[in-house]
């Protein structure tokens, strides 16, 4: 490549995905020992499938899946925020959905960057669920200064990775050279520091109004919390955990298991507590601990429309109404039977939840489609000529009542303070300085296009009833 190309925000992303990974697992040596596991669960899961290898294979998702990852951060004021936003765009990352974490009693809101596009996802899918701390939900007016205080003295990015973002915004992209360089600088807003910027005393009180206050407010920059690879049997890996002499979580959030896996599952080891210094009051510093960060595993399964994700919603909140999982794992046999036996009216069968419009679909030609032309048929006649097939979209985003749950229990359940609902989109963006974009909307699209490629064999009026 020539000094003076610009290298695809898809390559950069790629870079800094491996940069971070790599980091975080010197780090965070158990997140080295999670990725091993996952690796022999999906290799292992795909040798006794392998009609789902073969899918995966038609539809580039294979070589994808050992390549995936999210992370997520916690940034403090909107200046963090908008900065991050544009720190992303470089790597080809837009925000996508809005997450009011409040409303399961954490205080931020948030939404995930990550690639759009088809081939972006396939290159590298790498996602950062972003969230931003609600000073405005503190309740103890004094410590809510004092908060907004230390965050208004701090500065997250080096002054080299605001220059490389304000230059790929002014030319349009980084050579191969500032693109290296851009990767390096743009780590460092993640890297872990063990100096707290705040004293004992006020780590102390963040602390008891909520643990994640505290991770967000204490340190020089918002270091990244977790990293999470994607699996293929997230059941499998929770079951083999301890045998690696990793502590899970007590139950794995989300839906239950099912024959075709919809929107997100998830689950993690309990997070480090690990050695930190405050600041004292002669200046010189005091030995404490600090308890954040985390290994997290992934499955996901397919898009839900609207109707679907009501459903979904509806059922895991009448699962909790009944049964409400315990931090300490105590009732986790009751919570997963009840999960699943809610989980009953949800059908389990891809065409019936194609046809009961609950999830969104990717439709191609057969080969058979492709030999005829000339005809026009409905969508479902079609399909079952053999002329057309479909394969769900995968769930690209998250889950706030999970992403909750994950929070409480890796930052602890015992915080003092109760948070009122209050979401607050318009907030959001405006500190973003952007909109978000719609997850809905954005799967309803990709659904059209691919039922428009096969225009010559459905008649997309009647595909449309």
């Amino acid at each position: 490549m020539k000094a003076n190309s610009y290298v695809r925000a898809d390559e950069i992303r790629s870079g800094f995905s491996a940069a971070m990974s790599a980091m975080y697992r010197d780090e965070v040596p158990a997140y080295g020992t999670l990725m091993a596991l996952v690796a022999d669960v999906n290799d292992k899961t795909l040798a006794a499938d392998p009609q789902m290898k073969a899918r995966l294979e038609a539809t580039d998702s294979l070589d994808r899946i050992s390549e995936e990852r999210h992370g997520a951060i916690r940034l403090g004021t909107p200046e963090e925020l908008s900065m991050m936003r544009r720190v992303f765009a470089v790597m080809g990352m837009a925000p996508v959905g809005y997450y009011d974490l409040s409303t399961a009693g954490v205080p931020v809101h948030s939404t995930a960057f990550r690639p759009v596009g088809a081939e972006s996802l396939s290159r590298n899918p790498f996602r950062v669920f972003t969230s931003l701390l609600r000073l405005d939900l503190i309740a103890d007016e004094a410590l809510r200064e004092e908060a907004a205080a230390v965050l208004a003295a701090r500065r997250i990015f080096t002054d080299e990775a605001v220059r490389l973002v304000e230059k790929a915004e002014r030319d349009g992209g980084l050579n191969e050279t500032d693109a290296a360089r851009f990767v390096t600088e743009a780590l460092e807003t993640f890297r872990w520091h063990d100096r707290a910027i705040v004293s004992a005393d006020l780590y102390r009180r963040l602390h008891d109004a909520h643990r994640l206050i505290a991770d967000v407010v204490s340190f020089k920059g918002p270091h990244i919390n977790h990293l999470t690879p994607r699996t293929l049997d997230i059941d499998k890996v929770q079951a083999r955990m301890p045998q690696e002499g990793i502590a899970p979580k007590a139950v794995v959030e989300g839906p239950p298991t099912r024959k075709c896996p919809i929107l997100l599952r998830q689950t993690s080891f309990k997070a480090l507590e690990e050695a930190v210094s405050f600041i004292g009051e002669d200046g010189s510093w005091q030995k404490g601990s600090h308890t954040a960060r985390f290994g997290e595993i992934e499955q996901r399964g397919i898009a839900l429309t609207p109707k679907g994700r009501a459903l979904y919603d509806r059922l895991l909140a009448e699962t909790r109404a009944h049964v409400r999982p315990a931090a300490d794992g105590s009732n986790a046999a009751e919570y997963e039977a009840a999960l699943a036996d809610v989980f009953k009216a949800f059908p389990d069968d891809w065409d019936g939840i194609r046809k009961a419009r609950l999830g969104y679909f990717r439709y191609s030609l057969t080969e058979k489609g492709k030999a005829v032309t000339g005809r026009n048929a409905d969508l479902e006649t079609a399909i079952e000529a053999g002329l057309i097939q479909f394969d769900p979209i995968v769930y690209e985003d998250f889950l706030p009542v999970s992403a909750a749950g994950i929070f409480q229990s890796n930052l602890g359940d015992d915080a003092t303070q109760d948070f009122v609902a209050s979401p607050n989109q318009v907030m959001f963006e405006r500190d973003l300085g952007a909109s978000v974009l719609d997850e809905f909307a954005h799967y309803a699209g990709i659904e059209r296009a691919s039922l428009e490629m096969c225009l010559g064999i459905v008649n997309m009026a009647a595909a449309a009833e």
